[in-house]
C-alpha cells in the first residue's frame, strides 16, 4: 500500500507552477461520462514543448501529481518506456535516452547515470524486454533497430554496444516485443511491418528480417501491439498492426490483426476503426478487448478511441467492433492501461485536454468512460507520450 499523505501537497505544488485547468470537466463520449471514486497506479506523461514530464495517479478519483513532479528534461522529449519490473524508466530526448530509476512506494523518480544519457539515441520509439536486459529502439529516418544491453539490477548499461539489425526502411515509427519474448515487430510506414525473431540469450538478440506489407499500396504501417499471454498459455495469441488507407468509406485507417503462431491474418481483418490514423494500440490486459486510437478522422483532428471485443468461435479468434468509439482530444497520440486495471489513459498532443482518464462501463462491456479531463501543465504541452507502471 502506497503511502499517499503528500497527495495534497504534491498537487498544490504542481498548480503552482500555472496548470490552469489542471481539473476540467469531462466532456462527451461515446460510453458515457461520469465520476469515478476508483484509485490508479502510477503514470507518466511527455510534455513536449515545455520539456517535462509530469508524474500522475489517481487518488479516490481525483487526479493527483507524484512527489517531485514536474521533472524538468535537459532536452526535448521524445518517447518514454517502463521496465517490466517497475525499477526503471527510460526517457528519449533529442539528446539521447535517459535513465530514471523508480520508487515503487512513492512513484517518485531519481534521475541516474549522473545525469548522463546512457544512450545518445533520440529514439521515436523504445521498449525493454520481459528479461528487463534489453532496450530496443528504433530512430526516425535510420534504417536500423537497435538493443541496447541494460542491467537488470541497475538499469544501466551492460555493455558499452549497441546490437543492430538492418531494416527494410527508414521510416520507422513504432517497436513492440511480444510478452513471451520471442519476437520483435516494428511499424515502418509505407514500407510495412518488419517481423524479427528475437533472442534475450543471444550476444545480439536479433533474428532474421521478414516482412508484412502494408495492405494497401497507398498506406503506411503507424502501429504494433502484442496480446497479452492467456492463462495457462505461453504465448499470445494475436499480434496488432495499425494502418492508413487499410479499409473503404470516409475514415480508411485499419487495425489488422494475425494469428501469432501461424503469422496469418484472421478473418475480417483489417477492420474498421473510424479514424485515418492508427496511432496507438492498446490489447487490454483481460485479453477480453482492444482499443485503437486514431490521431485524425475524416471530419478533422479531434480523434476517437475505437474498440472491438475478441472472442473465440470454432478455434477461430472474432474481432467484433464495441457500438460506439469514445471521445478523445484533440490529435490523440498514445494510449495505455494502468497496472490496478481500472484505468485507461490518453494522452492529446493538440490539447482539449491534454489528458484523457477512462474506466471500463459497468452496464457496456468494453465501453470507456472518460472520467478525467485535465491539463498536464500550462498549455500548450504538446503531451506526446506516456507510460504506467505495470
Amino acid at each position: 500500500m502506497k503511502t499517499r499523505y503528500w497527495a495534497c501537497l504534491a498537487i498544490s505544488a504542481l498548480c503552482l507552477t500555472g496548470c490552469t485547468g489542471f481539473w476540467d470537466p469531462p466532456n462527451s463520449g461515446g460510453g458515457g461520462t461520469g465520476t469515478t471514486t476508483l484509485s490508479s497506479g502510477d503514470f507518466y506523461v511527455l510534455n513536449n514543448a515545455t520539456s517535462e514530464m509530469v508524474g500522475l495517479y489517481v487518488n479516490a478519483g481525483t487526479l493527483t501529481a507524484l512527489p517531485g513532479s514536474p521533472y524538468t528534461m535537459s532536452a526535448a522529449p521524445i518517447a518514454i518506456t517502463v521496465a517490466p519490473n517497475n525499477a526503471f524508466l527510460y526517457v528519449s530526448t533529442v539528446g539521447g535516452i535517459f535513465l530514471y530509476t523508480v520508487n515503487t512506494s512513492s512513484g517518485q523518480l531519481t534521475l541516474g547515470n549522473s545525469g548522463q544519457p546512457i544512450s545518445s539515441d533520440p529514439a521515436t520509439n523504445m521498449q525493454v524486454d520481459p528479461t528487463n536486459t534489453w532496450l530496443v529502439e528504433g530512430v526516425s529516418a535510420t534504417s536500423n533497430l537497435y538493443a541496447i544491453h541494460i542491467n537488470s539490477s541497475t538499469g544501466l548499461l551492460a555493455s558499452n554496444t549497441e546490437e543492430t539489425v538492418v531494416l527494410p526502411s527508414t521510416t520507422f515509427q513504432q517497436v513492440a516485443i511480444s510478452p513471451d519474448d520471442t519476437l520483435v515487430l516494428a511499424a515502418m510506414g509505407a514500407q510495412g511491418t518488419a517481423v524479427i525473431p528475437f533472442n534475450p540469450n543471444n550476444a545480439n538478440p536479433f533474428g532474421t528480417v521478414s516482412n508484412i506489407a502494408v495492405k494497401n499500396a497507398s498506406g503506411a504501417a503507424l502501429s504494433v501491439a502484442f496480446d497479452p499471454i492467456p492463462t495457462g498459455s505461453t504465448a499470445p495469441r494475436l499480434f496488432y498492426i495499425g494502418e492508413t488507407v487499410a479499409t473503404t468509406g470516409s475514415n480508411t485507417g485499419g487495425l489488422r490483426a494475425f494469428t501469432y503462431n501461424t503469422k496469418q491474418e484472421i478473418s475480417g481483418s483489417p477492420f474498421a476503426v473510424s479514424g485515418l490514423a492508427p496511432y496507438s494500440i492498446l490489447p487490454f490486459s483481460t485479453g477480453d478487448y482492444v482499443y485503437v486510437v486514431n490521431r485524425q478522422t475524416s471530419s478533422g483532428s479531434t480523434g476517437v478511441i475505437a474498440g472491438f471485443s475478441v472472442t473465440s468461435s470454432s478455434s477461430a479468434l472474432v474481432l467484433t467492433a464495441l457500438g460506439s468509439t469514445f471521445a478523445t482530444g484533440i490529435n490523440p497520440q498514445a494510449i495505455v492501461e494502468d497496472n490496478t486495471h481500472a484505468f485507461v489513459f490518453a494522452v492529446n498532443f493538440g490539447s482539449s485536454p491534454d489528458l484523457s482518464g477512462y474506466v471500463i462501463d459497468a452496464t457496456k462491456a468494453g465501453y470507456l468512460d472518460r472520467v478525467i479531463s485535465s491539463a498536464t501543465g500550462t498549455d500548450p504541452v504538446q503531451a506526446g507520450a506516456l507510460a504506467a507502471l505495470h
